[in-house]
């Protein structure tokens, strides 16, 4: 059974920073690419970032490059997106996902399994 648990949200002020954690387990974690989307209010779903199983390969949205950070544990099956200057369009509730056919982008569809998510919220 997959299961995907994501920590580390909560409230901050514009410019402040988060780690999100998630930890995983119920399937190979450490050959299977792992993606953070987020669920924007009014505006659905968007894909943030991913890495390869190896750490090795790294991929951003353009509007949190250079501000978030993603890397994963593979000893501990966990994965983590540090966000830096932090703004309100962060605002979302995030998930970490298992991709569906190496697909990732802004569709559920795209996923395999996700997370309960963890509610960030930007705000003064």
């Amino acid at each position: 059974q997959v299961q995907l648990v994501e920590s580390g949200g909560g409230v901050v002020q514009p410019g402040g920073s988060l780690r999100l954690s998630c930890v995983a387990s119920g399937f190979p974690f450490g050959t299977t690419w792992m993606h953070w989307i987020r669920q924007v209010p009014g505006k659905g779903l968007e894909w943030v970032s991913g890495i390869d199983p190896s750490g090795t390969k790294i991929v951003y949205q353009t509007s949190v490059k250079g501000r978030f950070v993603i890397s994963r544990d593979n000893a501990r099956n966990m994965i983590y997106l540090q966000m830096n200057s932090l703004k309100p369009e962060d605002t979302a509730l995030y998930h970490c996902a298992t991709p569906h056919a190496n697909q990732y982008g802004s569709l559920w569809t795209h996923y395999e399994n996700w997370g309960q998510g963890t509610q960030v919220t930007v705000s003064s």
